[in-house]
């Protein structure tokens, strides 16, 4: 795969995974890419001590540091200065791409390989592991099928469970939602139903009034997360005072994008649909111009779930450092997407970027996350915590 044509092919979006001819597994960071590589990440690499297994290898998982570490040693055409936001960044070269692996499809292989394990009546330790693992994964693509009314071709799978090395016991389900309308719709039928016994009917006998027996398909539970879980993940993600562990744990818990199904935590993520995918690699050009502290009004956050988390501004105030017309915030680290609504006064800081389309100045953004620890960025409410 050496040029654009075939790149245009594989149509990569963000949460697809690729599987190079190098043994190693990237997750997929973008929705648009250069020329002549997908941006990625590294997650998975392989070694004979690692706790995954895959085809009768085993892998393990790498963090931001150790990845950029493993391809300087062993791997450096795995890593470029991008020429857009003129930092060193990751990307697998076309020549080096074996497999582009799907969230919406490896759904569909699971989704068909429970069913053909459940029809064994199987008594084999392993499969009922998978088994019992599988249905939760099943449970919540129903839910969203049924309850929200989402096509299963717009739902998917992403996570270790994408590209098979899933550790059963502690892995989190990924689950990605295609579309940001159907995301949003997502979120609101997890937040009106949690902690709530569904019933799911199955729709091959909604109408069959002479059998209402056979209407049943299952009953499923969605529960809210419990706070001692959110002060474990504010202890690891925040580290200045940006957030109190109250407010962390206010902002995550109204989020409704997060939850647990049978003990296991799953994520509802948010990924755009082919036809909301626009422009090409080059068109857009970022630079850095300084740094400010504003407040403002949230006038559109259709985007706010997705990566980068988007949210439109108006009314907007300058209250400290360099003084931009900004009228986007764009947040790159998970802690503060989805973190406001529209129509709510905001505060935020951070980093300014002008955005350049076709060499002409389009408009100042203001961007979170420019650091792992976002160390002295956030977006949070005016007025505080309700």
């Amino acid at each position: 795969m050496e040029n654009k044509t075939d790149f245009n092919q594989l149509k990569v979006r963000t949460r697809d995974f690729i599987y190079t001819k190098d043994d190693l597994f990237f997750a997929t960071t973008n929705y648009i890419h250069p020329a002549n590589r997908i941006l990625s990440f590294l997650r998975y690499i392989p070694d004979e001590n690692g706790d995954r297994e895959k085809n009768g290898k085993n892998y393990r998982k790498v963090d931001s540091d150790e990845a950029y570490d493993y391809l300087r040693k062993n791997h450096p055409e795995y890593l470029y200065q991008c020429d857009i936001t003129n930092i060193e960044m990751m990307g697998v070269p076309y020549d080096k791409i074996s497999e582009v692996i799907k969230p919406e499809k490896r759904l569909k292989e699971i989704r068909e390989e429970f069913n053909k394990i459940y029809e064994k009546n199987t008594k084999n330790k392993d499969e009922l592991n998978t088994l019992n693992f599988y249905k939760k994964l099943i449970d919540l693509s129903d839910f969203f099928h049924y309850v929200a009314g989402i096509d299963y071709n717009n739902l998917g799978i992403s996570g270790s469970i994408l590209p098979g090395l899933q550790k059963s016991e502690i892995s989190d389900l990924d689950f990605v939602v295609y579309g940001l309308k159907n995301h949003k719709i997502a979120v609101e039928s997890f937040k009106n139903n949690k902690n709530k016994k569904i019933t799911i009917i199955d729709e091959n006998n909604e109408n069959n009034e002479n059998n209402k027996s056979n209407k049943i398909k299952k009953t499923i539970t969605l529960n809210s997360i419990d706070n001692s879980y959110w002060e474990k993940v504010y202890d690891k993600r925040i580290k200045d005072e940006s957030l109190t562990k109250k407010e962390f744990i206010w902002y995550e818990s109204r989020k409704n994008n997060r939850g647990v199904i049978n003990g296991t935590l799953f994520d509802i993520l948010a990924t755009k649909n082919y036809d909301e995918i626009k422009g090409n690699w080059g068109d857009v050009k970022y630079n850095n111009v300084g740094k400010a502290s504003v407040e403002c009004v949230v006038s559109d956050a259709i985007g706010s779930y997705d990566n980068p988390a988007i949210y439109k501004i108006k009314d907007m105030k300058i209250t400290g450092g360099d003084d931009f017309p900004i009228s986007e915030i764009a947040s790159f680290t998970h802690t503060y997407a989805g973190q406001v609504l529209e129509g709510e006064k905001i505060i935020a800081k951070g980093k300014v970027e002008e955005v350049i389309e076709n060499k002409n100045l389009k408009y100042y953004r203001l961007v979170i996350g420019t650091t792992r620890e976002s160390i002295d960025e956030y977006v949070k409410l005016k007025d505080g915590i309700y």
